[in-house]
């Protein structure tokens, strides 16, 4: 056993996986016990009355060619959220092990650590740096009780992208200790490369990519974990046997051939000039006291009266987040890059 498979809970190493209906194609299913009829108003190619393929292999094989890993490194599940909720379901004791966390950032890491009943180490970003990642802090925090080390970047909600020579540096003082997750949710809208690149060189490093932003695709709901194939094996053995539903891997094919490719990346290049368009706007507003640089697709900004903008926004017929909640944010909304049509109503309306 490696140290990466020591890390995790003893019991999920020595779990024998749900075993599943076989999957044969061209072979007639009489074993799962599914209706043999589809619903009238079945429309997908499979058939809605059979289960779905587990880890479909198509869909693995084009995620794994997206985003450049070989297959056996990528685990393919509903969205980020699965992804991070398994991974403390695997790495996590309750009332033992604790997760780190960099605030302010993405809520569901924070929020099943405390379904799993694991601890929780903050530590916050540095706003006066721009959100910029506190590598000291970080490596300080992180004693023998943390299992994992959740970063974002970009960044939610801030939007800005981590330094990655310091990620790095993170990544191999953590070795044999912890694995380091960067949530890469937004990195399509960024000039950045996925830190997928690294894998090789970093055993304890694991990457979550998703299709629901730059791809549209958030009510689909795919999501895919990029991983040591020791990590994706042990992660293999929590996670649903039928977690992809057909309706979501036919969704997620289709937009993955290359015609679907451009249009998405065409968007993209759409949504980083609105999204510098929108800040500008923004900054020259009365009543606006800041506007975050931004490598995703919305924006963080500051206001005098953020309860204010809030209302006016709404009486527009449009709605933007309130992230004042979280640690430094006290005036600040996260705005969504909209449509053209969107984002210049909600600049009048500001205005």
């Amino acid at each position: 056993m490696s140290w990466v498979t020591s890390l995790a809970r003893p019991e999920i190493v020595q779990l024998k996986s749900y075993e599943h209906a076989t999957w044969e194609i061209g072979l007639e299913r009489l074993h799962a016990n599914e209706l043999p009829w589809r619903a009238a108003a079945d429309e997908s190619s499979a058939g809605l009355n059979r289960y779905p393929e587990p880890q479909p292999r198509e869909l693995i094989a084009g995620l794994a060619e997206l985003y450049g890993v070989p297959p056996a490194c990528l685990l393919a599940g509903r969205g980020s959220d699965e992804m991070i909720d398994i991974l403390i379901r695997v790495f996590c004791r309750s009332g033992q092990d604790d997760v780190a966390i960099c605030p302010p950032t993405f809520g569901m890491y924070a929020v099943s650590a405390r379904i799993q009943g694991a601890g929780i180490v903050s530590v916050p970003l540095l706003p006066e740096r721009g959100f910029a990642l506190d590598e000291p802090a970080v490596l300080d925090a992180c004693g023998p009780r943390v299992k994992l080390v959740f970063l974002c970047s970009p960044n939610n909600p801030t939007g800005n992208v981590l330094d990655e020579n310091a990620v790095l540096r993170i990544a191999s003082r953590l070795q044999e200790r912890a694995l380091l997750v960067l949530d890469e949710a937004y990195i399509e809208f960024s000039s950045r490369q996925s830190f997928a690149r690294h894998l090789g060189r970093f055993p304890n490093l694991v990457v979550l990519r998703t299709l629901s932003k730059a791809h549209g695709l958030a009510g689909a709901r795919c999501g895919a974990l990029l991983a040591n194939a020791e990590i994706v094996a042990l992660l293999r053995k929590v996670i649903p046997p039928y977690a992809i539903p057909q309706l979501t891997t036919e969704a997620a094919l289709r937009q993955l051939q290359p015609a679907q490719l451009t249009a998405m990346r065409n968007k993209i290049d759409v949504v980083c000039s609105e999204r510098t368009r929108l800040a500008q706007a923004l900054g020259d507003l009365k009543g606006v006291q800041r506007v975050w640089d931004s490598d995703a697709n919305f924006l963080l900004v500051a206001f005098d009266d953020a309860t204010r903008a809030l209302r006016a926004s709404r009486d527009a017929g449009l709605l933007i987040r309130d992230v004042r909640a979280q640690p430094g944010l006290g005036n600040a909304l996260r705005i969504s890059i909209g449509t053209p049509e969107q984002n210049s109503r909600l600049i009048e309306a500001l205005r």
